[in-house]
């Protein structure tokens, strides 16, 4: 018997994004979340009364990819395949996501810091950072 077709879940598995995803909630301790699968979608809640830089590097976060997250709002469910996300502040943040079977370690980011490292977020990504 070949083992050459064996099946995985991977980022363009589109099952994995059809389904519900597995449910997933966080107070953050710090500015860097780090998602135990890929997610499906996220969703970033401030109860703080001071606004929150998001984005998915911690460079993004410093310069200028990054986007708000006003006071005592939240985004809606924002459908993107993250592994970590990075915030500005993490007071007040509570964060709820949906999460799909694929495993961190199945994206292969070949660009940025991550460079060759398996299951890096997309830093160095245009408009990343």
């Amino acid at each position: 018997m070949s083992l050459s077709n064996v099946y995985t879940t991977g980022l363009n598995n589109v099952g994995s994004y059809q389904v519900s995803g597995m449910p997933y909630a966080i107070d953050p301790s710090s500015t860097e979340i780090n998602f135990p699968f890929v997610t499906r979608w996220v969703r970033i809640t401030n109860t703080g009364s001071a606004e929150v830089k998001v984005g998915f590097s911690a460079n993004g976060v410093a310069g200028t990819s990054n986007f708000i997250v006003p006071p005592n709002s939240s985004t809606e469910p924002l459908e993107l395949k993250l592994t970590e996300l990075h915030l500005s502040d993490h007071d007040g943040i509570s964060i709820v996501a949906g999460l799909t079977g694929i495993p961190v370690a199945r994206i292969d980011n070949l660009s940025g810091s991550g460079a060759g490292v398996l299951g890096t977020n997309w830093s160095g990504s245009v408009g990343v950072d």
